[in-house]
Order: structure tokens, then C-alpha cells, then sequence
């Protein structure tokens, strides 16, 4: 049987919580670093993103209004879901990308990223809130809400650990997300897929497309109904792409370029605020 083809997985879209075939039927094959076809990936279309960005919008506000302590849990059952398939990521990236080492301690990294931000869903509303002085009889509050909905492009550097780094703050703030996977390495994604179908996190909070960068950002970027894009991929023309376009609702935009994902620096409480709006509220004093 040495000489028998290998079964390539095809990856579908994930949005709303389903796994969907794209609207186009038309799919592109990535390869291993040997050059060898390793998968068949969905190429999502402008119909796809809208989808994904109504499921996002339609999960935001329930998300949002949980608790901090349960957006915690789920994210730390992610983290527990990813530990029990370990092994299949650190092959996964061993063929595509890395070394075995580097494989392993990416997805070590990835891991505890997720269980950092777990760690930070109840703690971030006091570290960034304030109570300000003003010189009426009130009391004045400026507290973080989340931002809504958020379009990012994965990075193409260190495919697990960069694309954990993006969603996790943007999820534990309350906002919903819709990723763009990298063209080289979006079978990661497709797996990662899996492990947040099936950690309780509620259909629609996180949906993710596969397909080309140039076909899909220039759509994301004139969105009216994203709030924000987060860029961590290194494109210069896609970064111009969304300068461009991103004022026309006056998205918040944040490009997290030639990023080292396994520093500690990476994994900073200030990436939840950047994906915060800052609400201020009065008081009268004795009421």
C-alpha cells in the first residue's frame, strides 16, 4: 500500500457555528513545506464574509452580556480542548512550517496564551475604568465596553500561536470576531475550527474564512456593519487597502506587524483595550 494516495482533507467555512461549503464551490490546495498537497481550502467569497459578519453581529450583544467569569471558562475550555489534541497540532505545524521543537513550543505557547486571557475576562474592567474628578456634586466613571464586531487577517508567521494572539483578547473584551485565515497556513485555522465548535463558545462569536487576502480585505475594510479590523498579517497592500476604506464608518484599526507571538510582550492586557470603547457616566452625589 506504500504507493496508495493520500485522502486530503477539504476544509470548509466556519460561520455561525456550522461548518458551511462556500457559496463559490471553488476551493484552492495548500502544501507542506515539502511541497507536498496537504489540504483543500474553501475560497470564501464577498457573499461568505457578509454571512460571517451577520452570524458576528447576531452573537455580539449575547457575548457581550455574559458574565466575565463565564467568558473565562470558555476560553479556558479552549484551552483544555487544545491541549487534548496537542499532539495533532504540534504535527500539523511540524509539516507545514517548523521544526518539531518549534512546533511543540508553539503550541505550548498557544496554549497558555488562551489560559492568560482567561485569566484576564474579570480583571481588565478594573484596571482600565476610572472614576474622574470634576468639579460638580457628581461622581464620574469612564468604564471599557467592547467595540462590536471585528474583521482580522491572520498572520502568516507562526500560524498557531499568531492567530490565538489575535482572537483570544478580541473574545474575552466581549466582542465577536470574523478571521480571514492566511493563504499558506489556513488548514491551522480550519483546525482550530474544531477546537472552538466545541468549547462552548456560542455559534457566531468566532467565524473564520478561508481564502485570498487581496479578495476578501477590500470587502472587510468597506463593511459597514465592522466596527474594527486587527491586522497581523505583514501585506503592505492590504494595509493600504484597509487605511483606504476603514474610515467610511470609521472602523478602529490596529496593525500588529512584525509581532514575535512567543514574547511575553505579546500576550499585554492593553491588546483587550485596544478592542474597548471607553463609556463615561455621571452620577449625582447623595442620589
Amino acid at each position: 500500500m506504500t504507493n496508495r494516495l493520500n485522502v486530503l482533507k477539504t476544509c470548509k467555512l466556519y460561520i455561525g457555528g456550522k461548518f458551511s461549503r462556500t457559496e463559490s464551490e471553488h476551493y484552492f490546495q495548500v502544501f507542506d513545506k515539502k511541497k507536498k498537497p496537504l489540504a483543500n481550502l474553501s475560497r470564501a467569497t464577498r457573499k461568505d464574509m457578509r454571512n460571517a459578519v451577520k452570524a458576528a453581529r447576531g452573537a455580539q450583544s449575547g457575548w457581550a452580556g455574559r458574565s466575565a467569569y463565564n467568558r473565562g471558562q470558555i476560553l479556558y475550555r479552549m484551552a483544555e480542548m487544545l491541549e487534548g489534541r496537542r499532539d495533532q497540532f504540534v504535527a500539523e505545524l511540524e509539516r507545514v512550517a517548523v521544526s518539531q521543537k518549534k512546533a511543540e513550543d508553539e503550541t505550548d505557547a498557544a496554549i497558555d496564551r488562551l489560559v492568560h486571557y482567561a485569566g484576564w475576562t474579570d480583571k481588565y474592567p478594573a484596571l482600565f475604568s476610572t472614576v474622574n474628578p470634576v468639579a460638580s456634586p457628581h461622581f464620574n466613571f469612564s468604564i471599557p465596553e467592547p467595540t462590536g464586531v471585528t474583521g482580522i487577517a491572520a498572520p502568516d508567521d507562526q500560524p498557531l500561536i499568531g492567530l490565538v494572539s489575535l482572537v483570544a483578547p478580541v473574545i474575552a473584551g466581549g466582542n465577536s470576531c470574523v478571521i480571514l485565515a492566511s493563504e499558506l497556513y489556513g488548514s491551522i485555522a480550519c483546525t482550530l475550527a474544531e477546537i472552538i465548535h466545541s468549547s462552548d463558545v456560542p455559534g457566531g462569536v468566532v467565524n473564520i474564512l478561508t481564502g485570498f487576502r487581496g479578495e476578501i480585505i477590500p470587502h472587510m475594510a468597506k463593511h459597514m456593519d465592522i466596527n474594527a479590523i486587527l491586522s497581523g498579517a505583514d501585506d503592505l497592500s492590504a494595509k493600504k487597502i484597509i487605511q483606504e476604506n476603514a474610515h467610511l464608518n470609521v472602523k478602529r484599526v490596529h496593525f500588529y506587524e512584525k509581532t514575535d507571538w512567543m514574547k511575553e510582550a505579546s500576550s499585554s492586557p492593553y491588546h483587550i483595550l485596544d478592542f474597548q470603547e471607553i463609556k463615561t457616566t455621571w452620577h449625582p452625589v447623595g442620589i
